[in-house]
């Protein structure tokens, strides 16, 4: 038996290079994927490729060609609510005749609007109309289903997104040279809008200054992941006290006609310093940082030469080679405005019955064996265990795309270039909506029934406000399901994917909330601190492992992490009650899922921000920890895959 010190997680070998002839005993995920990586390329608009991008790619080709169907009159439209809308914001996006003829032109009036800022007591009149506008202030607001009563919402707030994607990249090398790339960025973008130099590179110092006082009390990507933790509620009585220069009542008087009762605020630490950071003296800070958000933020809904002066901080940070097109970008951005709307169309269009009818049933036999495994379980009390199944019984489950469409796509308008519209002012227009829609749910009740993600998009999520399960029809195809594979590779793919969601009610967030989505404790105290020893373990299993240009950070990914542990344990009990169960193929498809190609700035990036593990490394350290695989593989001491028996994690 190895030692600890001997143990190797994550297979031997360096997981982001392919290797010849080497054994799934030694690295399961280079065994798999070698060939795969060695022919892959990268698109040279997108930072990555792989499964997920493989499927997306596929799915963007389809969206690509009926757009331009639509948008040409090949095609008739469709008979989806507002999808007339989405083609009108896709020719719209796609005039860049008249986009390049506009140059700055559509982002002068708010341009000016922030310019002529005068002071704090200025900012004061005008900041809920620039929030309503769609405007990033320095404090963010918003209202969303209140954690303990998820039948109602509540307003909460939290700090601003800063520059860079963490806090913890400031003052290091690489936050350094993102910084500078911004600072090169903003002054050209600013200087293209009618700016003179100077004045373009005093605002940008200024502002990113500003920026850098805020990121240094935000919280960082690691804290956020704690999502219980974002739960403070403060009577907004004494929220509106914390301010002597911001009048934080009547800027929510401005926003709701009232002073709402509640406040819950997300970001503690953020709030302990907003009273200096939205103070008199910081005023021209501010001004400056509202000037460099808003201009990074309009540049890509003007003209091809805005487009490309703003691309160097987004390559930056992804190693993107090129910006994407144009026809691309058109269509983006109608399925950004109306994503839910052309996800209908996409499940209508391509998710078929026959599959719909044989993923449900995969979902079924995961949720009764989930079941089994709770009321089998080693280590929970009886108490536990059933209110664990009480939850588990009340998921909802979403599969391909709604039923019905949300209200807001009825509110969104595409004024023509006919009629004085351009790309910019719909946009802006739309944003508009979205925040006010969003004021609007204050006092309204939580509405279950609505999706979380549209049926055209790559992916599946588990929310743990509505207990419900999504998994869009996008993803329930080949590699991750095909009715031709076999049912124990489904089971590597989709069935992992099923049972992951399914283990995100029970990771250390979604633990914390009950059968209705209520944050409510259900667990006996024994079994909570067993829980949480085992959570650690899940966090030491990842922390510090070495992936390309950095090391992940155990605390951020550990949510994902412990779904991984509990998707692919119940996909692999699963596949044992099939006739034909062949955990070789089992394992072999879900290293498959994982195969992924980035870019190194990529790879810095998701570091810093993901809360998930890169994906060979879920394959592989998720595999190094069920024992089935060693059987399957005849896994012995030795080799690069074999884990010491006491290192492999086990929850769900």
């Amino acid at each position: 038996m190895l030692n600890k010190m001997q143990t190797i997680r994550g297979g031997a070998g360096d997981i982001t290079k392919p290797a010849d002839n080497i054994r799934p005993q030694d690295n399961l995920y280079l065994a798999v994927n070698s060939a795969w990586i060695k022919q892959a390329k990268i698109p040279a608009d997108r930072p990555s490729t792989g499964s997920f991008d493989e499927i997306s790619l596929a799915v963007e080709k389809h969206m690509l060609d009926d757009f331009a169907d639509f948008a040409s009159g090949k095609q008739e439209l469709p008979d989806v609510p507002n999808f007339d809308k989405a083609v009108a914001l896709y020719k719209l996006a796609g005039d860049f005749d008249k986009r390049n003829a506009d140059g700055a032109d559509p982002i002068r009036a708010d341009l000016n609007l922030l310019r002529s800022l005068r002071d704090m007591s200025d900012f004061n009149l005008k900041a809920a109309d620039l929030f309503k506008a769609g405007f990033t202030l320095p404090i963010s607001f918003s209202v969303d289903a209140d954690m303990k009563n998820t039948k109602i919402n509540v307003l909460q707030t939290s700090g601003p997104d800063i520059f860079l994607p963490d806090k913890t990249q400031y003052g290091t090398k690489t936050g350094d040279h993102l910084q500078e790339i911004l600072k090169q960025q903003t002054v050209k973008l600013l200087t293209m809008a009618g700016f003179t130099l100077d004045v373009a590179r005093q605002i940008t110092t200024v502002g990113m200054a500003y920026d850098a006082e805020v990121a240094a009390v935000v919280k960082s990507n690691e804290e956020w992941a704690d999502y219980p933790a974002s739960y403070n509620p403060m009577k907004t009585s004494d929220f509106v006290k914390q301010f002597a220069d911001f009048k934080a009542d009547y800027f929510l008087q401005e926003l709701f006609g009232e002073l709402p009762d509640r406040i819950i605020v997300q970001d503690p630490g953020y709030l302990k310093h907003a009273n200096k950071l939205l103070s008199e003296p910081e005023f021209p800070k501010i001004k400056a940082w509202l000037l460099v958000k808003y201009i990074n933020g309009a540049a890509s809904y003007l003209s091809q030469e805005f487009r490309e002066a703003a691309f160097p901080f987004s390559q930056a940070l992804t190693g993107q080679k090129e910006l994407t097109s144009q026809t691309k970008q058109a269509y983006h951005l109608a399925n950004g405005m109306f994503s839910e709307v052309v996800g209908v169309y996409y499940g209508q269009k391509y998710f078929g019955e026959a599959a719909k009818k044989d993923v449900e049933d995969m979902i079924k036999r995961m949720l009764t064996v989930y079941e089994q495994r709770l009321a089998n379980n080693n280590w929970l009390s009886k108490d536990t265990i059933e209110h664990a199944i009480v939850k588990l019984k009340a998921l909802v489950l979403k599969i391909g795309y709604p039923d019905k469409i949300e209200e807001i796509y009825n509110r969104f308008q595409i004024v023509p270039a006919s009629a004085g519209g351009s790309l910019y002012s719909n946009e802006r227009a739309a944003a508009a909506v979205a925040v006010n829609y969003n004021l609007e749910q204050l006092h309204r009740e939580v509405d279950r029934t609505l999706w979380a993600m549209p049926g055209n998009l790559v992916n599946a999520c588990y929310d743990p406000a509505r207990n419900d399960l999504t998994f869009p029809a996008a993803i329930l195809q080949k590699p991750f399901y095909d009715v031709h594979q076999s049912r124990s590779a489904n089971y590597g793919g989709i069935g992992t994917v099923i049972a992951h969601e399914i283990s995100h009610a029970f990771d250390n967030n979604g633990a914390k909330f009950d059968e209705f989505g209520n944050m409510k404790n259900w667990w006996t105290k024994a079994d909570f601190m067993e829980f949480e020893d085992r959570t650690k373990e899940e966090i030491a299993l990842f922390d510090g492992l070495t992936y390309g240009t950095g090391k992940l950070n155990g605390k951020q990914i550990v949510s994902e992490n412990i779904a991984d542990q509990g998707g692919l344990t119940a996909a692999v009990e699963a596949c044992k009650g099939e006739a034909d169960c062949n955990l070789k193929e089992l394992f072999t498809n879900f290293a498959r899922v994982w195969a992924d190609k980035m870019s190194p700035e990529l790879m810095t990036t998701l570091l810093a921000v993901d809360v998930h593990a890169p994906g060979p490394l879920r394959a592989n350290v998720q595999s190094q920890c069920q024992d089935d695989f060693y059987e399957a593989f005849d896994v012995k001491p030795g080799d690069g895959m074999y884990l010491d028996p006491t290192d492999r994690v086990k929850i769900w």
